[in-house]
């Protein structure tokens, strides 16, 4: 099970490279891979947590930016990975926006992402650590956010915490857990507003599926849900 927010390299290559090796070590003995833990609606909540205890209680969520600040990798498709989180975080829930940044191997990093919130007109911001525990990178993050909101009096900059060994953790490790023994790695349902209640959606659960277009299409281009969704699952 790895325990890792992203599918970067460690996930993609270390990982399975070491157990086709233990494989060859030990050829009677089988191996199942489970798949990382998010973007889920379980860190999602979490996070949404430790974002209202950054903040203060009088503040208006529509008045707050938040700046969701990931690992960073060299594959482009980890990285786009928490630009999902960030999105299905600002969904529903009221926040002026939530951008991302990375504080290593990618751009932009934490003072050039509080500089395009400020840009943006964001006078209060949180920025979030995308990090299940603490560590030499989420300290770094903070040190970074402490050192521009200095140097930016006019901007009012909280820091929130990581995500922590949190019940809704535990939950997540045991459902992938459960996932891998039993063999059902499926596509990536943890998020689709037909099977879980996200906030703003919860009148799609259980929806049926129907064939849909889009308005800008030019009217012969009609398509179904990219999968299908009886969501008994």
């Amino acid at each position: 099970m790895p325990l890792m927010l992203v599918s970067a390299g460690h996930a993609k290559g270390d990982i399975p490279a070491a157990l086709a090796r233990e494989k060859e070590r030990h050829p009677g003995i089988s191996y199942t891979y489970g798949r990382p833990l998010g973007p889920h609606p379980a860190l999602l909540s979490v996070l949404e947590r430790r974002l209202a205890e950054a903040v203060d209680p009088s503040w208006d969520p529509a008045g707050v930016t938040v700046l969701l600040v990931g690992r960073g990798s060299t594959d482009p498709d980890a990285n786009a990975e928490v630009c999902k989180a960030a999105r299905l975080l600002w969904e529903g829930r009221g926040y002026a926006g939530v951008e991302t940044a990375f504080v290593s191997l990618a751009a932009p990093d934490v003072p050039d992402g509080l500089e395009r919130c400020a840009r943006l007109g964001a006078r209060r911001i949180v920025v979030l650590p995308y990090f299940l525990f603490t560590g030499i990178l989420p300290d770094r993050v903070r040190r970074q956010t402490e050192e521009w909101a200095a140097a930016h009096p006019d901007t009012e900059v909280r820091s929130a915490d990581v995500i922590g060994p949190e019940p809704e953790l535990l939950d997540l490790v045991w459902e992938r857990y459960e996932e891998a023994v039993k063999g059902d790695l499926r596509m990536n349902c943890d998020t689709c507003v037909y099977r879980i209640a996200l906030p703003g959606f919860e009148d799609k659960v259980g929806q049926p599926q129907q064939p849909h277009f889009h308005p800008d299409d030019d009217g012969h281009h009609h398509h179904g849900h990219g999968h299908a969704h009886s969501h008994a699952h």
